[in-house]
């Protein structure tokens, strides 16, 4: 291959991994030139119909000559014409506007940059919620079925990341899913609350509409209403300056860095459990773990989402900085920032779902290697039933304990210094003072009896908080959990 074949290659040129690597096709479109662009085509439609509507001089004529071009844009000409005007809206008018000759005169009319740039934001904006939100539940659906098979599983609980009173790995899952329940819920807020920014002018005082029409004052009201239906949203915002709100952006950014920390956690608790060889990720039968190590199986999807969801729970902080700097009615240091910061928001939350998607679908359980990591520690953990089976039998509690605390350090001291299984019920049967109670050992060491009611807060937590939010996607998951037993 040639230095000028290598040079004009799409391979020498820069290209996001959110993009070529992980993200969907949908969103990757939805951030697109194409969708952006072709956007405000259908803004200034939106805009010269309302005028038309409201007695302006525009004919449906010149009407339809511009919906005849709002995908054919010539992105090599607006990239000239950008050059010479360092102007990325007016490119783009003087270009649709040769396109439309008959309809240039009237495009972007009585407008200011932000009317078709804020506007698309919101759409792009609205439409990444509306993409991620089924991915969501989704996961919280393949979760809750996980759940559910697995509720009176026992297995040991960890606090301080040490061995704790029993749970199941039901119960643990549903902890996963209460984090992603709020974040179900604050995606749809950050969603809901979006409005349009309307048609509000160069300062956001609609100055040069109310110009436009005489100082009908009723009638520029009307135009921002009018755009807004055409444009799919149901309210507009009242009072904005130049641009909308920064804090906007916050609000949605706060949602979507809220939910990479939950899947930050998730995947790390997983992480932490393929360690132990207790759970594990999917695993394909041609993937391969380690370039070195043939036998690893690595939880390399989790690690994927702890990698992206660290970048995306940084991005906040740039939606923080850009409200907080905005100067009066706004600053352009703004612009090049929420370029990369909104788009890569979406592109990673994307990514992390479609992940998580993947691992809850397929994640494996080990049963045995489980129950034998609960053998290891549940002696210690029933000294006290002991201690009330044998005061139940006519025991003394102090003695009894005393014997418990020093069988139990003989234990620990094997377990710990010479690598050991843990023979703490061995040394209670062989100790003559719990002669009275052996018939009862199998069932003081039942690991479902330490659990609690993890298994009834697992179908009381289905039935009355995840199923309620999956009927609101019936459509795309086929029902809600089947919780009989």
């Amino acid at each position: 291959m040639s230095a000028s074949t290598i040079e004009n290659s799409e391979y020498c040129d820069y290209r996001s991994p959110l993009a070529i690597r992980y993200a969907s096709k949908e969103m990757r479109y939805n951030f697109s030139d194409q969708y952006k662009f072709s956007t405000w085509r259908k803004l200034w439609i939106y805009l010269a119909k309302a005028e038309m509507m409201l007695g302006l001089v525009i004919t449906p004529e010149q009407i339809a000559e511009m919906e005849a071009h709002v995908n054919d844009i010539d992105f090599k000409a607006v990239a000239e014409e950008e050059k010479a005007t360092r102007h990325d809206v007016m490119a783009h008018v003087h270009i649709f506007g040769k396109q439309c000759p008959k309809a240039a005169p009237i495009i972007h009319l009585g407008a200011t940059s932000c009317y078709v740039g804020d506007n698309t934001d919101l759409i792009i904006i609205r439409q990444g919620f509306n993409i991620l939100l089924p991915k969501l539940a989704n996961v919280l659906s393949r979760l809750a079925k996980f759940a559910m098979e697995h509720r009176d599983l026992p297995t040991l609980g960890f606090t301080h990341l040490q061995p704790a009173q029993l749970t199941t790995v039901g119960k643990r899952a549903t902890l996963w899913l209460h984090d992603l329940l709020m974040d179900e819920r604050n995606l749809c807020r950050a969603r809901d609350d979006l409005k349009f920014r309307g048609v509000k002018g160069t300062t956001g005082t609609q100055a040069s509409f109310l110009q436009l029409f005489n100082g009908d004052d009723k009638k520029v009201k009307q135009l921002d209403q009018l755009v807004t239906k055409m444009a799919g949203f149901d309210r507009h915002y009242l009072v904005t300056g130049q641009t909308y709100s920064r804090k906007v952006d916050v609000e949605c950014l706060n949602a979507l860095s809220s939910l990479g920390s939950t899947v930050h956690k998730i995947c790390s608790d997983i992480r932490l459990l393929a360690n132990m060889k207790e759970v594990e990720e999917p695993f394909e039968s041609t993937q391969i773990g380690s370039s070195a190590m043939p036998y690893k199986r690595n939880p390399m999807r989790s690690e994927r989402c702890c990698s992206i969801a660290r970048h995306l729970m940084t991005l906040v902080n740039n939606a923080l900085q850009t409200a907080a700097n905005q100067w009066m009615e706004r600053t352009l240091d703004d612009s090049a920032n929420r370029r990369i910061t909104l788009s890569e928001a979406f592109l990673s939350a994307d990514v992390l779902l479609m992940t998580l998607q993947n691992i809850t679908e397929g994640m494996i359980v080990y049963p045995k290697v489980i129950a034998s990591h609960i053998a290891q520690e549940l002696p210690f953990m029933t000294a006290e039933n002991i201690i009330m089976a044998i005061v139940k039998a006519g025991g003394d509690r102090q003695v009894c304990h005393e014997k418990i605390r020093v069988l139990s350090q003989e234990a620990g001291a094997q377990v710990k210094q010479h690598g050991k299984n843990n023979d703490l019920v061995d040394r209670i049967k062989k100790d003559p003072y719990f002669a009275p109670i052996l018939n009862q050992l199998d069932n003081l060491l039942d690991p479902r009896t330490f659990v609690g009611r993890a298994p009834q807060q697992v179908i009381e937590f289905l039935e009355e908080e995840v199923n309620p939010v999956l009927e609101n996607y019936e459509g795309i998951l086929g029902g809600k959990v089947e919780l009989n037993i």
